[in-house]
């Protein structure tokens, strides 16, 4: 019989003794066990520290985000296998699929992440702030990967997407992991980290691998660390009050389990589009992964005039689904991960009962097609009806981790609210409506007690991803019962890796730690214009102060005649009594327009392809005419960009793409008495004397 290895210090690894049996969710047969009985867990997060961590620090943001990308279409190259593996779990295709390429998908989402972060190790966090009246002194936050290891401490429930989605967050950010799935579903977690290690893509130290108990991994952790628990809140809890992680306050980021809803908004009527969105929505929750989802819906509050009406829809289309073997085209839900997940499901339901009553489905017995109900983890749908919600606490309480769910009256809005609440904190909730005062008030009414809301109704809903679905670019978390925690959401979840501090010192100081230009830094002289450097070439805080231009009625007026803005505040004519401006006022866009005729060297070619944008453009101040203004022109920040696929025969032929990198400079426009008139940040495209 098979035995998972466990990946620790650079080897795979085989624990002592026969360890916990891992067993066909389908068939019932035993097939493998798994342990980690024997390993030094001290010596893996050494390991980690200094083997990982010392190799990602090292690497800038764009670096590891060419990673996640290359690691996400390696995965990809090899995705069959995972599903042939994954259907030992009970998983459906679509099951799979959720699991596999949703894991993936993280990978490729976070890799995107690279642009909007500098080609550094670190990133500053943040606006810069002003603290002196001589611009001498200033203070900023940088942003640096904790020296430590991430320890991922998953569910059984989505082997793949559970590790995926938390390592594509802290490799970007450049720390490296341990990861500790549940064990019942192992097995597929160590072939997907069988293949990323085979690969190569990743340093030494990056990733590791735990295939059963987390042993007592927790007693060597350091406030360097960061530890992540996804499943029970219970267990979370006891995780969270180790005497170690309260100690060393190491950050420990916690998604449990909850009772999340869905509302079905009054306005919805039978015949509405909205009610059968909200009927697929309920029946998709309930049997996708047999409602093994941290998010799936445990609670349908439906206003009570339509509870009976509701109650049959989702009834009958329950009993459209087609449960067994999930190798069977025909099954559109397979079984739980494992007879002891259906124990648990039977005893939870039990709990349930003692306030609602079964109106679909059964605790004993489940029509199966192509397996045998009993051998195999199989469970039937149900819909339990507690026509009471308010009269007790259990439906609000327990929860079966299957595909149970209950329904529930209400009879207004803020009753609504009040029951999406009683769930004491949920990863998210759903309001189906066409009314957007409905929808408004439910979600500021509920958001205090959801850590995301799914307004969902006919025009969204063929392209949403759905209630259950949590995004890489979204926060996946939720307040109370649901952790306290947060996952993902983009720019977000990497700060959860780095630490901030706050730096002090004066803008030339700043500028020279953090590369980026600051205000009142001073510039450097760049020989030559910065427009007829690469570039490579360019050095931050190059730096420019042009010539003066006077500004004259005519050029406004000109302006105005050109761009079509007569703003009354640009016309000669215009009574100025009661206005802000003393008399006709330049356009602001003019003033930028005329700036640029300033700093841009045009007059024969140069390594400047084009510009790309304009950041944080401000008018500080009135330019009437008369006024004559210069700008000072400083290279503020540069990010290269990658190359994209092309014809090595071919090099650099029309239609293919060229070295290249994004420029920001920091545009400061003054008047005659050197008072600021405006401030912008533009973006221009450089090209490169060499390919990255």
């Amino acid at each position: 019989m098979q035995k998972l290895g466990n990946y620790i210090t650079g080897n795979w690894i085989e624990g002592d003794g026969d360890g916990q049996l891992l067993y066909n969710a389908v068939t019932g047969k035993e097939f493998a066990s798994a342990t980690t009985k024997g390993l030094d867990f001290e010596s893996v997060l050494d390991y980690a520290r200094k083997k990982g961590n010392t190799a990602l620090r090292k690497m800038t943001f764009q670096e590891r985000g060419r990673m996640l990308r290359a690691l996400a279409l390696h995965l990809m190259q090899h995705k069959e296998k995972f599903y042939t593996i994954s259907y030992l779990s009970g998983a459906t295709k679509i099951d799979s699929w959720i699991d596999i390429e949703g894991g993936i998908g993280n990978l490729f989402s976070n890799a995107s992440l690279r642009r909007k972060l500098p080609d550094e190790p670190f990133c500053l966090d943040g606006d810069p702030i002003a603290l002196s009246k001589g611009n001498t002194f200033m203070g900023h936050h940088i942003l640096v990967p904790k020296e430590g290891v991430a320890v991922h401490i998953n569910a059984y429930n989505f082997p793949v997407w559970g590790m995926l989605e938390k390592i594509a967050v802290n490799l970007l950010a450049g720390i490296p992991a341990v990861v500790k799935p549940a064990t019942v579903t192992s097995y597929l977690t160590e072939a997907v980290v069988k293949e990323i290690i085979a690969s190569k893509i990743l340093p030494e130290g990056a990733l590791q691998l735990l295939c059963g108990s987390a042993g007592n991994i927790l007693d060597f952790v350091n406030s360097q660390d960061v530890v992540t628990f996804t499943g029970s809140a219970y267990t979370g809890l006891k995780l969270k009050s180790h005497p170690t992680i309260l100690g060393e306050a190491v950050p420990f980021n916690m998604e449990a389990d909850s009772l999340n809803c869905i509302v079905l908004g009054a306005d919805v009527e039978p015949g509405m589009p909205e009610w059968d969105i909200f009927i697929k929505e309920v029946k998709k929750e309930i049997t996708v992964k047999a409602g093994q989802k941290c998010t799936a819906v445990r609670r349908i509050f439906v206003p009570g005039n339509k509870i009976e009406e509701m109650s049959r829809a989702i009834a009958n289309e329950l009993g459209k689904t087609v449960i067994g073997n999930p190798l069977n085209e025909k099954v559109r839900m397979g079984s739980l991960a494992g007879q002891d997940q259906r124990n648990e499901v039977r005893s939870q339901v039990q709990k349930l009962l003692a306030s609602s009553q079964i109106i679909y489905g059964s605790l004993d017995s489940v029509a199966v097609l192509d397996a045998d109900e009993k051998e195999g983890a199989f469970i039937s749908p149900m819909l339990l009806l507690n026509e009471n919600p308010f009269a007790t606490e259990t439906s609000h309480d327990v929860e079966a981790f299957g595909p149970v769910s209950t329904i529930m009256p209400y009879k207004n809005m803020d009753e609504a609210i009040e029951l999406s609440k009683k769930g004491k904190g949920s990863l998210c909730s759903t309001i189906v409506t066409a009314d957007p005062k409905i929808a408004k008030q439910y979600v500021l009414g509920a958001a205090t007690h959801h850590g995301r809301i799914l307004v969902l109704n006919e025009d969204c809903a063929k392209e949403s991803t759905g209630h259950g679905s949590p995004l890489p670019l979204l926060v996946h978390g939720g307040p109370g019962r649901a952790g306290g925690g947060e996952e993902m959401g983009g720019l977000r979840g990497i700060r959860h890796y780095l630490q901030r501090t706050a730096i002090q010192g004066s803008p030339t100081m700043i500028t020279a730690i953090s590369n980026v230009y600051q205000a009142h830094a001073k510039g450097n002289d760049p020989g030559v214009h910065p427009f007829k450097k690469y570039f490579e070439e360019l050095h931050i805080g190059d730096q420019i102060i042009t010539e003066k231009r006077l500004i004259t009625s005519e050029d406004i007026d000109k302006f105005a005649a050109l761009s079509g803005d007569n703003f009354y505040a640009h016309l000669t004519a215009t009574d100025f009594a009661g206005t802000m401006f003393e008399q006709q006022v330049a356009h602001g866009y003019f003033i930028m327009s005329a700036a640029a005729g300033l700093f841009v060297d045009s007059y024969e070619k140069n390594p400047v392809l084009l510009n790309y944008g304009i950041d944080e453009l401000r008018f500080t101040k009135p330019v009437y005419p008369g006024s004559s203004i210069y700008i000072r022109f400083s290279c503020k920040e540069k990010t290269a960009q990658e190359m994209k696929e092309q014809n090595p025969e071919v090099p650099f032929v029309k239609g293919q793409d060229i070295p290249k990198g994004i420029v920001k400079w920091f545009v400061e426009i003054f008047d005659e008495t050197s008072e600021a008139v405006g401030v912008g940040t533009i973006l221009t495209m450089v090209e490169m004397k060499n390919k990255i």
